[in-house]
C-alpha cells in the first residue's frame, strides 16, 4: 500500500454540496447576478437540505390564517367528520406584510381520533382545484388542533428538536385560525409530507413515498411484493402516496427482505445499501428521549419511508408528534423507561432489534442520546425557548373558544401544565417530564468507545485528466479524528489522501463536518474504486463496505452545454404555436460541428435516454433552442417532458452506444417567472439569473452590457413591439441582426428605428460601445 502526502489544492474545482443553488443576488436594473461555481456531483449519499421557515412557518410571531368558505360547504364538512371530500375555499395568510391570498383551495377535516373532538384539525390543499399549483413550494398544509395537549406546545417543541438534530422533518409553527371571520382557535401548522417535501430535502421527488400507520412493523411475511399492500382500518398499512399509477411495491419488499433475512455477518453492509441507518438512529434517539411511544418502535405507527432515488436508499421520516413529552394513553412511565428496551417487548420490531444488535450502531445511538441530553434538551437551553413560546401563545389560547371543550381545561390548567401533571393522559408537566427524562437517560447511557461515523459520501463526474473530488459528512467531529480518501485505479495498489474540513480548496466551508479530498488526475480510461476512512481513538470506519466505483471514459464526446433555460415563461417568448412554454438552450463549445441526433435530454438522471434530440447539426459556437413543454407532437425541438419551476435536475447525455456519457448536468432550485438562468459566459462555470434572457444567442449579450463603460446605457421602447417604430433614449449608432448573425439594418445617430417590415421573432440590437440588447417582434 502506498501512502501519499495531502493533495495539492486546485483553484478551478468547486463541488456543489447541496441539492439546489445557493443564490446570492446582486440586483441591478438589468441583471440578477448569482455566483455559483459548478461541478457536477454524483450523490452516492446526498446530504439533506433544510429549507428556511419563510412566511408560512415563521415562529417569531403567530400568523393569522383565514378560510373563507360557502356556509353550506362548511356545514357539510361538520355534518360528516369522517369524509375526505374537499370543498373549495379561499385561503388568506397574514404573516407580517404583505398578506397572501389564494383562491380555490381544497378544505376538509383531517386526522383520526381528532375528527370526533370538539376542536377539529383541518387540511388545506392548494392543488386540488388547480393541479400543480404550489404556495411557497407547498401543495398542502396540516392545521392541527392539538386538543390532547393542554400546553399546546409539545409537538412544536419536538419538531424544533428534530431540526436541531439535523433530521429532515416537517417545519411547524403556531397560527390563529379564522373560518368565515369566526375565531377557531390556536393551531399548530405542520408541513405536509409528500413529493414536494422530498424535493425540498433530498433533491428528487420521483421515488416511492410510503405513509406507514399501525400495524406497520416491517416484518417479512411473504415473498410477493403485492402482499404488502394489505389493508387495515380501511387503508393500506404501507400506503403508497406517490407513483400510485405504477403501484409498484418492489422497493419496499426488497428493503423488508434485506432487513429481516440478511445473515448477521452481512447485515450492516447490506442494510446500508438500502437504508439510511444514521438518520434512523437520530429519529430513534429522539423518540426515546421525548417519550414518543406513538412511533415505529413501540406502537408500529406514524412514520414515512421515502425511497431516495439519488442514493437508492430509504429515508425514515417521523410523523405525528402530539403524544410526546409526558402525554400517555398506554399506562407506561415513559420518563424512566429503559432507553435500550424501548420497543414493545411482546411484538417484533426488526428495524430496532436488528440495528441495535450491532455494537457500532448501538454506540452511535447512545452518542445521539447523549447529545440530546447534554445539548439540545438541556433544561438550561430548552426551557427559555419553552417560556418564550408559552408567553407568545397565552392570549391566543385564552380567546380560543374550543380549547376547554375536549377536557374542560381552564387557563389556570394551561399555565400549570408546563410544570405539573394534570392527571388522566397528562402524566407529567412538560418541564417536569424533560427534567426526569434527561436525568434518567444521563444515568443509564452506556459509555463505550465509539467507532467513528461517516455518511453522505459524494463524488464528482471526472473526465480524463481530472481528479475525482470526494466529500463526506462526519457527524461526530471529535478531537483527534482524521479522515482519509482511500482509492485505487483499476485494482492497482491502494492510495491514501488526506480529506480536510479547513475551508481551503477543494473544501468549501471550514468546520461544517463536510470533509473534502481528491484523487490524482486520472490519466487513462479506468475505474476508480474509493472509500472514505475515518480514524479516531474508538477505532476506524471505512465506508461504503464495497467502495464506490467511478468509471472514467476516454471519450471524444463533444463539448455541449446546457447554456440557459427558463422554467417560468409567462410572457417572455412564444413558440411557433403562440404558446409561452418553458425552454432550454444548448451551446456547442467544441471546435467541430456536432450532430445532435444521437444525444439525449432528461429530467430524470436514472433515465438518461428520456428524450432524443432531433436530427440537427450544431455548428461551433451556435445555439439550439428546445421547448421543454412535454408536447412532442408540436415539432422536433419540443421535448417530451416539462421543466419544474420549483426546481429539479437536467442532464445532457451521449448515446447509449457511447456508454451514455454525461455531457452536462445541472440541478436548480425554485425559479422566478420570466427570469432565465444561464451561464455568465457561454459554456462557462458561473451561473447567473437574467432579467433579459438570451434564447438562441450568446449570453454575453447580457453580461457584456454590465461591463459597458463607453457611454450612457441605451434604453428603447416599446419592447416587445408588434409593428411600427421603436425609440431610443439618446441618439445612437445601431445595427440590427437576426439570430443567424445576418445584418439587417444599420443606422447612425438615430433616435428611432422602423421595424414594421420584419417578421415576428427575436433580433439583436448592437449599439456603439458594445451594448447589445434583445428586441422581440410579435
Amino acid at each position: 500500500m502506498h501512502f501519499r502526502r495531502s493533495f495539492p489544492h486546485k483553484h478551478n474545482i468547486y463541488p456543489i454540496l447541496q441539492r439546489s443553488f445557493v443564490q446570492r443576488e446582486v440586483k441591478t436594473r438589468h441583471l440578477l447576478l448569482v455566483l455559483v461555481p459548478i461541478l457536477t456531483i454524483v450523490n452516492a449519499n446526498s446530504q439533506p437540505v433544510f429549507p428556511e421557515s419563510g412566511p408560512v412557518f415563521t415562529d417569531t410571531l403567530i400568523p393569522r390564517i383565514d378560510i373563507l368558505i360557502d356556509p353550506d360547504s362548511l356545514a357539510a364538512i361538520f355534518e360528516d367528520v369522517t369524509a375526505y371530500h374537499e370543498y373549495p375555499a379561499t385561503f388568506i395568510l397574514q404573516s407580517g406584510s404583505p398578506r397572501d391570498t389564494v383562491s380555490e383551495v381544497g378544505f376538509r377535516i383531517r386526522g383520526n381520533t381528532s375528527r370526533f373532538s370538539p376542536k377539529k384539525s383541518f387540511k388545506v390543499s392548494f392543488n386540488t382545484f388547480n393541479p400543480g399549483r404550489k404556495f411557497y413550494g407547498l401543495e398542502k398544509l396540516n392545521l392541527n388542533g392539538e386538543h390532547n395537549d393542554p400546553s399546546v406546545i409539545r409537538s412544536k417543541i419536538c419538531w424544533d428538536i428534530l431540526r436541531k438534530m439535523g433530521v429532515p422533518a416537517s417545519r411547524a409553527n403556531h397560527v390563529e385560525l379564522y373560518i368565515n371571520g369566526e375565531y377557531y382557535g390556536l393551531y399548530i401548522n405542520v408541513e405536509h409530507i409528500d413529493e414536494e417535501f422530498a424535493w425540498s430535502r433530498f433533491g428528487n421527488r420521483d421515488g416511492n413515498m410510503y405513509k406507514c400507520l399501525w400495524p406497520a412493523d416491517l416484518v417479512y411475511f411473504s415473498p410477493n411484493p403485492d402482499d404488502y399492500k394489505f389493508v387495515s382500518e380501511d387503508r393500506r398499512t404501507y400506503e403508497l402516496t406517490t407513483n400510485e399509477k405504477e403501484d409498484d411495491y418492489g422497493d419496499l419488499f426488497h428493503f423488508i427482505d434485506v432487513l429481516n433475512n440478511t445473515p448477521a455477518e452481512e447485515f450492516s453492509c447490506e442494510l446500508e445499501k438500502v437504508f439510511n441507518v444514521d438518520e434512523f438512529l437520530k429519529v430513534l434517539a429522539f423518540d426515546v428521549a421525548c417519550g414518543n411511544w406513538d412511533d415505529y418502535s413501540y406502537l408500529k405507527n406514524n412514520y414515512y419511508l421515502y425511497h431516495n432515488t439519488a442514493t437508492g436508499r430509504f429515508e425514515f421520516i417521523p410523523y405525528d408528534l402530539d403524544n410526546t413529552l409526558g402525554i400517555d394513553w398506554i399506562g407506561e412511565n415513559w420518563a424512566t423507561r429503559d432507553v435500550y428496551n424501548w420497543s414493545n417487548p411482546d411484538e417484533s420490531r426488526p428495524l430496532c432489534t436488528r440495528i441495535l444488535g450491532i455494537q457500532k450502531y448501538r454506540d452511535q445511538y447512545s452518542r445521539y442520546l447523549k447529545e440530546l441530553v447534554d445539548e439540545i434538551m438541556d433544561p438550561e437551553v430548552l426551557f427559555p425557548r419553552i417560556d418564550s413560546i408559552h408567553t407568545m401563545i397565552t392570549l391566543s389560547v385564552e380567546s380560543d373558544p374550543y380549547y376547554p371543550l375536549s377536557y374542560g381545561y381552564s387557563m389556570e390548567e394551561f399555565n400549570l401544565s408546563y410544570d405539573v401533571p394534570l392527571g388522566d393522559h397528562v402524566a407529567f408537566g412538560l418541564k417536569q417530564f424533560i427534567n426526569i427524562r434527561t436525568g434518567s437517560i444521563g444515568t443509564s447511557l452506556e459509555n463505550n468507545g465509539m467507532v467513528p461515523v461517516v455518511n453522505y459520501i459524494s463524488t464528482g463526474h471526472p473526465r480524463l485528466g481530472e481528479e475525482v473530488i470526494v466529500t463526506a459528512y462526519v457527524p461526530f467531529n471529535d478531537t483527534g479524528i482524521t479522515v482519509e480518501l482511500e482509492y485505487s485505479v483499476d485494482g492497482a495498489n491502494t492510495l491514501l489522501g488526506v480529506m480536510t474540513d479547513d475551508g481551503i480548496e477543494p473544501d468549501r466551508v471550514a468546520g461544517d463536518r463536510l470533509f473534502t479530498g481528491e484523487t490524482d488526475p486520472v490519466q487513462y480510461s479506468s475505474t476508480v474504486l474509493l472509500r472514505v476512512r475515518v480514524n479516531s481513538s474508538g477505532g476506524t470506519t471505512a465506508e461504503p463496505c464495497e467502495g464506490i466505483s467511478i468509471p472514467v471514459f476516454e471519450t471524444v464526446s463533444p463539448k455541449l452545454f446546457i447554456n440557459e433555460f427558463m422554467a417560468g415563461n409567462l410572457t417572455t417568448l412564444r413558440d411557433e404555436y403562440g404558446e409561452f412554454d418553458d425552454w432550454l438552450e444548448i451551446y456547442n463549445g467544441d471546435v467541430n460541428p456536432v450532430w445532435l441526433g444521437d444525444k439525449y435530454l432528461t429530467d430524470d438522471i436514472s433515465n438518461p435516454s428520456k428524450w432524443k434530440l432531433p436530427d440537427f447539426v450544431l455548428e461551433p459556437g451556435q445555439f439550439y433552442l428546445v421547448w421543454v413543454d412535454g408536447q412532442n407532437g408540436q415539432g422536433p425541438n419540443h421535448a417530451g417532458f416539462r421543466l419544474n419551476k420549483s426546481g429539479e435536475e437536467i442532464g445532457l447525455y451521449d448515446s447509449p452506444e457511447r456508454n451514455s456519457v454525461l455531457l452536462d448536468h445541472l440541478e436548480f432550485g425554485s425559479q422566478l417567472d420570466d427570469i432565465s438562468f444561464g451561464r455568465s459566459t457561454d459554456g462557462g462555470g458561473i451561473w447567473i439569473s437574467f432579467n433579459s434572457s438570451t434564447p438562441g444567442y450568446s449570453n454575453l449579450a447580457v453580461t457584456e452590457r454590465m461591463e459597458y463603460a463607453g457611454g450612457r446605457t441605451v434604453q428603447f421602447y416599446p419592447n416587445p413591439v408588434s409593428s411600427g417604430t421603436i425609440r431610443f433614449s439618446l441618439p445612437v449608432s445601431v445595427r440590427m441582426y437576426d439570430l443567424s448573425g445576418r445584418l439587417l439594418v444599420q443606422r447612425e445617430n438615430a433616435c428611432e428605428l422602423d421595424v414594421s417590415g420584419f417578421p415576428a421573432g427575436i433580433y439583436l440590437l448592437k449599439f456603439t460601445g458594445g451594448q447589445t440588447e434583445k428586441l422581440i417582434l410579435r
